[in-house]
């Protein structure tokens, strides 16, 4: 590959939909975002239309580097829902994205702006930009965790994606979780780890408790500020995530984990939590893993789509 060169990313989600220009100045550097806009997604509108906006946008980002005189590799999409990894379509997106479920994005996409296209789950992008610019740079395996409205994940080993048989690799927000048992998942199971770990678990297990209908953040400073209940929610909340990493931890034997996503940022309380429930249940010899913040911020997917992108025109060669 001659550099430098361009790539054009989007990161679809249920709130907005972003897109960006990533220039490689040379090997091994880098990408920096030379352009950047967002739009909202209006999800409510069903998931042809929004499929339609999705290649407005990345046909604006194609004119953006035209105008700029670039030319554009490709476009690499990370987008809200799980990825068929064989067609690039959605095999399954939830209420957030209503209708999203069976749009063939990169068919439809690679048909509009006649370049090459590569999609991948949000998470994974967010988790394969951490691993290579990112808090996870220079390790050979880590687990990226997003815990947001609910919880997702991605797994990097030698520095490539796992993508699993389906692509769905990485969903650590339906494993088993003792302090969920028998609470029903949007699923179709249920005592699922997202159920008390993730944002809306937690929005949902304050007020079966007894708790003011509030949102996380709202909780998260209840806690800070010595309420009782909202202190014994984050906590189990943290615990039960902190299980789940040495779970992984034990299956994986990662180089470290990487946590990002709103739930993240509920204080030293939790991810004092985080860090006991995973001493509770990994041997001694592995409590030294590094379980550190994600450092890219909203660019991450974007990052990681590009990345994915790149990886993907390398195997075709």
């Amino acid at each position: 590959m001659e550099y430098p060169v361009v790539v054009a990313a989007l990161d679809i989600g249920g709130t907005k939909i972003a897109g960006a220009l990533l220039r490689y100045a040379k090997a091994g550097q880098a990408p920096e975002v030379v352009y950047e806009r967002q739009i909202p997604t209006d999800a409510k509108r069903g998931g042809g239309p929004v499929l339609v906006t999705v290649c407005d946008m990345a046909n604006s980002l194609l004119a953006e580097a035209r105008a700029r005189r670039e030319d554009v590799l490709g476009i690499g999409v990370s987008t809200a829902g799980r990825v068929d990894a064989k067609t690039g379509g959605i095999a399954y997106a939830n209420e957030i994205m209503p209708g999203w479920t069976g749009q063939p994005v990169r068919d439809r996409l690679e048909e509009s702006c006649e370049v090459p296209v590569s999609v991948l789950n949000d998470v994974q992008a967010h988790g394969l930009g951490e691993a290579r610019w990112g808090a996870a740079r220079g390790s050979q395996t880590c687990m990226m965790i997003a815990a947001g409205t609910g919880i997702g994940g991605a797994v990097i080993a030698h520095g490539k994606l796992v993508r699993g048989n389906h692509g769905f690799a990485g969903e650590i927000g339906h494993i088993a979780c003792s302090q969920a048992v028998g609470i029903p998942c949007v699923c179709g199971g249920s005592g699922h780890l997202e159920l008390v770990a993730s944002g809306s678990g937690i929005e949902a297990r304050y007020a079966e408790a007894g708790g003011e209908p509030v949102d996380g953040a709202e909780i998260s400073r209840r806690a800070a500020a010595d309420e009782p209940l909202a202190h014994h929610i984050i906590m189990q909340a943290g615990i039960a995530l902190g299980e789940a990493i040495a779970g992984i931890t034990n299956l994986l034997d990662p180089d470290m984990v990487v946590i990002g996503g709103s739930v993240s940022k509920a204080g030293t309380r939790w991810r004092a939590a985080v860090q006991e429930g995973f001493e509770r249940q990994i041997p001694p010899a592995q409590r030294g893993l590094p379980i550190l913040a994600a450092e890219l911020g909203d660019h991450a997917p974007l990052v990681g789509a590009a990345e994915d992108l790149l990886d993907t025109l390398e195997l075709e060669r």
